[in-house]
């Protein structure tokens, strides 16, 4: 199966069932990665047996299912080298209605869990003298919109704590990033978001996951820190 010379490097990959963190997993096996996924359902235990991977239904907001899946990896692999974090879909509503649970739910999703990942795993990178994280976010986390306060909010948030992580470990040869997706194919756009788009097109899962698989590579060797924005142009600033 794909995915298992014992000599390939070994990605963690939350989120890791379908849709972009589906995609990104079927990349990363097919370039040779040894994977360990997560995912709420069991799509994640799906694609793994797919892929000849390992899997742990678990998700981003609890503290003790990222533990699991890193346990996981390490008792499986003996290593990590790389970790992809990507949340689900936060909770959305109109701004002062959102509740503080939610609100609460949010952090957990998108800021505390890079945090709760990092604390584990950074360990295990300085001892192997290498490693990389990317982090899923949102073209919309420098360019808010009404639409998802919570999402934009953390996610702009989570771009802070990857240049924060990534001035700390650059030295240690550990790199962060974050990806920010624009409308992708995971979704089912209305036939008019793509006049929002400068290319006229919904973008690809294929083509995150291609861009995904380049951040983590040592192709990227000398990127840390950065916001890479995959949104065929819809964002405006410079």
């Amino acid at each position: 199966m794909a995915g298992q010379d014992a000599t390939g490097p070994v990605a963690i990959v939350t989120g890791g069932g379908r849709g972009m963190g589906g995609a990104i997993a079927r990349e990363l096996s097919a370039n040779g990665y040894r994977l360990a996924l997560m995912s709420p359902s069991e799509s994640c235990e799906t694609l793994a047996a797919e892929l000849g991977a390992v899997a742990r239904r678990g998700s981003t907001e609890t503290a003790a299912d990222i533990e699991a899946i890193v346990a996981l990896a390490m008792d499986t692999y003996g290593r990590i080298d790389a970790v992809v974090n990507f949340a689900g879909h936060p909770p959305k509503g109109d701004l002062l209605d959102i509740s503080d649970e939610n609100w609460a739910r949010g952090s957990d999703m998108m800021v505390l869990s890079l945090v709760r990942m990092a604390r584990l795993v950074t360990p295990i990178m300085l001892k192997q003298g290498k490693g990389v994280f990317l982090n899923l976010t949102t073209y919309a986390a420098f360019e808010p919109s009404l639409v998802f306060p919570v999402s934009c909010a953390y996610r702009a948030a989570a771009g802070a704590f990857t240049k924060l992580y990534s001035d700390r470990y650059a030295a240690d040869n550990i790199r962060m990033n974050c990806l920010l997706p624009g409308f992708i194919d995971s979704l089912a756009h209305k036939p008019e978001t793509a006049d929002k788009v400068p290319m006229k097109r919904i973008g690809t899962m294929e083509e995150i996951a291609k861009t995904a698989a380049f951040l983590l590579s040592d192709g990227a060797g000398y990127i840390t820190g950065q916001n890479i924005r995959v949104d065929g142009g819809v964002t405006r600033h410079v």
